[in-house]
């Protein structure tokens, strides 16, 4: 793998990523319910989905309620907006048969912890130009959280979907927060595909293995 990390036996670790609606969270709901009825000749195991979003309107309330809605109920929710990291862990020292865990998404757990980070220094959220010091501070911040975030999954015996936004193939954010996340997103999704032992790219609702493909060619 990319960044010389390995799964636990049995484990694996794997990226689904796209743009919006590409179809990235079905896709990775399929692969999770395939992957929870393996081997065949065993009952299903369990599924913990762990959710990042955090319903802040109507719109995201409504976005929240047809992902549950497509969800099979017996799936455990962990709603895991600031925590990620953490709940991986704790739903492996639960077991109990856990097959798989899902997390949708990467992309809204950058985003709400570099929205903390903003928060703990006043002032920073609005201000026209923000100095190379903090947002070093920053992203280091972050990026720890999403390394933990690796370590954790590979360490679960689990097989861990990331669901995760491609966001650097649109225009340049005209504001230095949303400059920051562009770059803070598109580095922790090299992170995870680095580890990742497969990563699924989604355009059109048609996936791609991505990484086999860049094996087969050499380029890995």
């Amino acid at each position: 793998m990319g960044n010389g990390r390995e799964s636990t036996a049995g484990g694996k670790l794997i990226l689904v990523i796209g743009g919006v609606r590409s179809g990235k969270s079905r896709f990775a709901e399929e692969l999770a319910a395939k992957l929870a009825r393996q081997p065949a000749s065993q009952p299903a195991g369990r599924v913990a989905y762990l959710a990042t979003a955090q319903i802040i309107d109507p719109e995201m309330e409504e976005r929240v309620r047809f992902h549950r809605l497509r969800r099979p109920r017996s799936w455990a929710t962990v709603e895991c907006p600031l925590d990620a990291a953490e709940a991986v862990a704790s739903v492996t020292r639960e077991g109990r048969g856990l097959q798989v865990i899902l997390l949708d998404c990467l992309t809204v757990y950058v985003s709400n912890l570099l929205f903390t980070e903003f928060q703990a220094r006043p002032g920073l959220e609005t201000a026209e130009i923000i100095d190379a010091g903090a947002a070093g501070e920053i992203e280091r911040e972050v990026l720890a959280r999403v390394n933990l975030l690796i370590n954790n999954a590979l360490a679960s015996g689990a097989k861990v979907i990331v669901v995760s936004n491609e966001v650097g193939a649109g225009v340049v954010p005209d504001y230095p927060m949303g400059r920051i996340f562009r770059d803070l997103a598109g580095r922790a999704n090299q992170l995870v595909a680095g580890a990742a032992d497969e990563v699924y790219a989604l355009v059109a609702g048609i996936p791609v293995n991505i990484k086999a493909l860049s094996k087969e060619q050499g380029l890995l």
